[in-house]
């Protein structure tokens, strides 16, 4: 399999930004210094201005100097006191005690010894709590970690009838907890990496490691080695890094904030990426037909399954040509419409002076701000805001003569169906495309229709997502693995991941 590779560049204001906080983090000191004041005097310097640093001086064993170092709110302090500074102030037995005596006393659940400088800035920047001892060049990094973060609830993006209430957070640790919990095995990986000049952002590559292409896994942690940026804030910040083409309106990567959709494609052979601080992850690498199934689609009986994508591909075509051919049939080709629904449709529009262009244009760019202003406004009034919004401008628009009641009907049911489609950022592509293809009808009536169609076909099977062809398994054609995009076999059917079947179609041709 090919895989594309993109370099990834910064512009010069982000350089910029990068060179002033590498030299703000530049400690300009790499060992641990044996004197304590030293220590003590340098990690002041660096913080200096920082209302939440902390520290704590002491004695172990009433005779050795000791300092403890960590940012308050990040730390929880009594379990500090309790499992750490307890601990060293009780007599020891040994007269000339090492590091590793220090550490054995301590009943922190994480401990770590370090002799570099630096690495002790880090782990205090991530919340953890750094011990320094006087007469030893090696530091304790204890990871007594507390911070306050929102509960598990449901995905609001994502919401289900049947199947698991629970959405990941903005915490990773608790992320890679609920992707552990439903796949208790040794081949399942995570390799984390960090990104940002100055935020230092965990970033998690999950996999199971015999089933996941190893050429993909590899050209991941390549493309998220190369991103240059000072923090990371979402996922959605990498996701332009490591697409394939950044320039198409199709996402390229799947944004989900549910477990088990992720433990679902992570069996399928895909790879899952997790950021700190976002509970959105991305799964890669994604097809069309990936976007259009929603995770509640495996836990109904695959019959009604079946039967909801079928609706959902019909929407799907409303979603993107409902206006157009509306455009289209009203002003090239009337001959189309029946007799009588013509004259009703023509007595409508007796009284709009607009053209059939300029009045799906109105109606259209009106209903994508009454989306935008209902998600933008509080929640409890948002919803009625847009609903109520668009029966009172709807009712008066056509009372006043500008826009007609049949369109106000297509733009209605065109709205309704950009709802059915499961993924957002796949729902923005159709949203986008369908104003390109209003201007096709009203220039070139149902051969611009025909011909946006061809275009956009031709992009897709083209595009590619890490290698893999966007529109497969329908082009390139592989029967075998057309189970689950269309219909929904039933479980017991889908015995065989996609490539377990390529590989015996190939034994079959003579290839292997």
């Amino acid at each position: 399999m090919k895989l594309f590779k993109r370099k990834v560049k910064s512009s010069k204001k982000s350089q910029k930004h990068q060179s002033i906080g590498q030299s703000q983090n530049d400690c300009g000191k790499s060992e641990i210094s044996i004197e304590i004041q030293e220590n003590l005097s340098e990690l002041k310097k660096l913080f200096n201005g920082a209302e939440d640093f902390s520290y704590r001086e002491f004695k172990i064993n009433k005779t050795i100097p000791a300092a403890i170092f960590y940012l308050n709110g990040l730390v929880e302090e009594k379990r500090m006191e309790l499992h750490v500074i307890n601990p060293l102030l009780k007599p020891m037995d040994e007269e000339n005690p090492t590091i590793d005596s220090f550490l054995k006393e301590i009943s922190a659940a994480s401990i770590e010894i370090s002799p570099s400088f630096q690495e002790a800035i880090d782990f205090i920047l991530s919340g953890g709590t750094v011990l320094f001892i006087n007469g030893y060049s090696q530091a304790l990094l204890i990871g007594e970690h507390h911070w306050i973060q929102r509960s598990v609830d449901e995905p609001l993006s994502e919401a289900v009838v049947l199947g698991p209430r629970e959405g990941f957070i903005e915490n990773i640790r608790t992320n890679i907890s609920m992707i552990r919990r439903r796949l208790k095995t040794t081949e399942l990986k995570f390799e984390s990496l960090k990104i940002g000049k100055l935020s230092k952002t965990d970033v998690v590559i999950v996999y199971l490691e015999n089933i996941a292409q190893k050429s993909i896994v590899d050209e991941i942690r390549s493309r998220l080695k190369r991103i240059e940026l000072d923090a990371i804030e979402d996922s959605g910040y990498i996701l332009e890094f490591i697409e394939d083409d950044p320039y198409t309106v199709f996402p390229q990567a799947l944004q989900t904030e549910r477990p088990d959709r992720v433990v679902g494609n992570i069996l399928e052979g895909r790879i899952a990426i997790l950021v700190d601080n976002s509970p959105f992850a991305l799964i890669v690498p994604v097809t069309f037909f990936q976007l259009m199934n929603a995770s509640e689609d495996y836990y109904g009986r695959f019959i009604m399954t079946s039967f909801i994508r079928g609706i959902r591909y019909l929407f799907l075509f409303i979603a993107l040509l409902f206006p157009s051919i509306y455009i289209a049939v009203t002003t090239f080709h009337q001959e189309l419409l029946p007799t009588n629904l013509l004259f009703s449709v023509a007595a409508s529009r007796e009284k709009v002076p607009f053209p059939a262009v300029i009045e799906a244009l109105l109606m259209e760019i009106t209903f994508e701000a009454l989306r935008e202003a209902g998600l933008r406004l509080p929640r409890p009034i948002g919803s009625t805001v847009s609903i109520v919004g668009a029966l009172v401008i709807g009712q008066a628009a056509v009372e006043a003569g500008i826009v007609s009641a049949p369109l106000v009907i297509v733009v209605s049911t065109t709205g309704i169906a950009s709802f059915m489609f499961p993924s957002y950022s796949f729902t923005g592509a159709i949203r986008l495309l369908r104003f390109l293809m209003i201007f096709l009808a009203a220039i070139l009536g149902f051969y611009g229709i025909l011909l946006g169609v061809f275009f956009i076909l031709v992009h897709l099977v083209k595009l590619r997502s890490f290698g893999v062809p966007y529109f497969s398994p329908v082009a390139p054609l592989n029967v075998n693995n057309i189970k689950d995009i269309f219909i929904r076999v039933p479980w017991w059917k889908m015995n065989e991941r996609p490539e377990q079947t390529a590989k015996r179609n190939l034994k079959r041709l003579g290839k292997e």
